[in-house]
């Protein structure tokens, strides 16, 4: 079983994602570059956060047309894992891998903090360890986090269950008072229907180990990971 992480001009948190992977939880992982046109041999993508050709025209924009974008789509309707991770999950979006758009931060300002969010779907390849409603504590850290959908998109990722991280209090309070960006709904992430992309804008690989303050984000890796070996035993 192999990660690969992509690596855009800009990317900034690959090799925070690589160092996760590879020295945390002990597995193989190779970086990605952005003008390569495969993905051999390769079980789960991460697309990591950064400033992706310097976030310009709009973040995610310039990216998508990279040609490992190309084989990154094919790989997702094959049903391949992809995690895009704050800039990762901007990309995912204006390649049209998740359903809709990031705008800028509601008070127009970077934000760079630990927040809460809650574990709304524990029935994902990327959230099985945690619990329905479990609080966790993962940093921030963009200036378009802001998540839009319209009224009828929101419904349908209602219904589908496809909100899978909202933000909220330390005790699990949902609500616009703790929505750091103005994100519809307090969404933080989201899958695509199928299951196997997940996008979401706080970073697990910055709250992976005790001594960066929180282990909440290690569990969003080992999920992927339990998923994968039970799928390839079963």
């Amino acid at each position: 079983m192999k990660f690969a992480v992509v690596v855009f001009p800009g990317s900034n948190c690959d090799q925070d994602c690589f160092y996760i992977i590879k020295d945390v939880l002990k597995r193989p992982v190779k970086y990605i570059w952005h003008k390569d046109t495969a993905l051999d041999g390769v079980d789960c993508v991460v697309l990591p956060g950064g400033f992706s050709y310097g976030d310009y025209l709009r973040t995610g924009a310039i990216a998508r047309f990279s040609p490992v974008m190309n084989a990154i789509t094919g790989f997702a309707k094959k049903g391949g894992s992809i995690i895009g991770i704050c800039n990762g999950f901007q990309i995912l979006l204006e390649a049209g891998l998740l359903p809709g758009v990031m705008l800028r931060n509601r008070g127009l300002h970077f934000i760079c903090k630990p927040v809460y969010i809650k574990a709304d779907n524990n029935q994902t390849r990327f959230t099985n360890l945690y619990n329905i409603g479990q609080v966790l504590k993962i940093p921030i850290a963009h200036n378009e986090g802001n998540y839009y959908i319209d009224a009828k998109g929101l419904k349908e990722l209602k219904d589908n269950h496809q909100v899978v991280f909202r933000y909220c209090s330390a005790a699990g309070d949902v609500n616009d008072r703790y929505n750091p960006n103005g994100a519809v709904d307090n969404i933080a992430g989201i899958t695509n229907k199928k299951g196997n992309i997940l996008g979401m804008m706080p970073h697990p690989e910055r709250s992976s180990e005790i001594k960066l303050g929180s282990t909440d984000g290690y569990f969003i890796f080992k999920s992927i990971i339990d998923w994968l070996e039970n799928k390839k035993t079963c």
